[in-house]
């Protein structure tokens, strides 16, 4: 919804952070935001409140938004700068965060383009209401150590064994026998590991208001590092956080498997498209 974007050109222009309900302006009064020497405000529209900041729009022109999107450490202050401010916000009532470097050309515009979202911004607030967000990761469990006498050795020689002997009778059966043990061993694994997966997702959609399953992310190094079988994502009140500590610990022992939970978060993830 942004109306702006990167690809500004006029002196100035308004970053929006996010929309609350009723925020207390001494929560944002000390906290820098994106720009230097700016505070941070409040500016209603409707019964909404949003969280804006003046800031240079040559900062944000098409150019130097790719240059800071390439350089991974500015792009996480302005990221960690605008994270901060939706927490501090999400910290003292319902809030909608918008994405970053939501802006527009002036305070009118900014308003009546946010006016014009009112409808979902409501329905957003009532979704998360006294709710937050917890990121669950599920890994396969650690494969067993292998056992040398059952790893996959071709018969030495390849058919003439060393020093110019037949090898054993059996040795190139023996040797594919093994070979076909470690693969279904391997398969069996991965489907006990989805299986786990699906048995997590389901105990915490148990508890959750709503839940969002997430690309899987793959290992660092191909064919290393653990196995991710699950990434998900999920809405829940806010006093149920022992409660889900417990479950995960409850998932492991039943499952096995390597379960990561984080949170509690601003739910991003649950706000919709605004």
């Amino acid at each position: 919804m942004t109306e702006c974007g990167p690809g500004l050109s006029d002196a100035e222009a308004l970053y929006v952070f996010a929309v609350c309900k009723e925020p207390d302006p001494a929560v944002i009064a000390d906290l820098r935001g994106v720009a230097t020497g700016e505070p941070l405000r409040p500016l209603g529209f409707a019964e909404l409140t949003a969280i804006v900041q003046t800031v240079r729009a040559a900062d944000f022109t098409d150019e130097a938004w790719q240059a800071r999107m390439a350089d991974r450490s500015e792009l996480e202050r302005y990221a960690r700068a605008h994270h901060h401010v939706v927490s501090a916000a999400a910290a003292s009532c319902p809030t909608v965060p918008l994405p970053l470097a939501t802006l527009y050309h002036g305070e009118e515009r900014a308003r009546r383009a946010l006016l014009a979202e009112t409808g979902r911004f409501r329905a957003a607030l009532e979704r998360t209401a006294g709710r937050c967000e917890w990121g669950v990761k599920v890994y396969a469990g650690e494969p067993p150590a292998p056992d040398p006498e059952a790893s996959p050795r071709p018969p030495e020689g390849q058919g003439v064994a060393a020093g110019g002997a037949r090898p054993a009778p059996g040795a190139g059966l023996a040797y594919l026998e093994r070979k076909r043990g470690v693969q279904a061993r391997r398969e069996r694994r991965q489907e006990d590991a989805l299986r786990s997966a699906e048995t997590v997702d389901a105990a915490f959609r148990k508890v959750a208001a709503a839940g969002r399953r997430l690309r899987l992310q793959a290992a660092e190094s191909p064919g290393k590092g653990r196995l991710q079988v699950l990434n998900a994502t999920y809405l829940v009140g806010e006093s149920r956080s022992a409660e889900l500590e417990e479950l995960a610990r409850t998932l492991r022992a039943e499952t096995g498997a390597q379960i990561e939970i984080s949170g509690p978060w601003v739910p991003y993830s649950f706000v919709g498209e605004v």
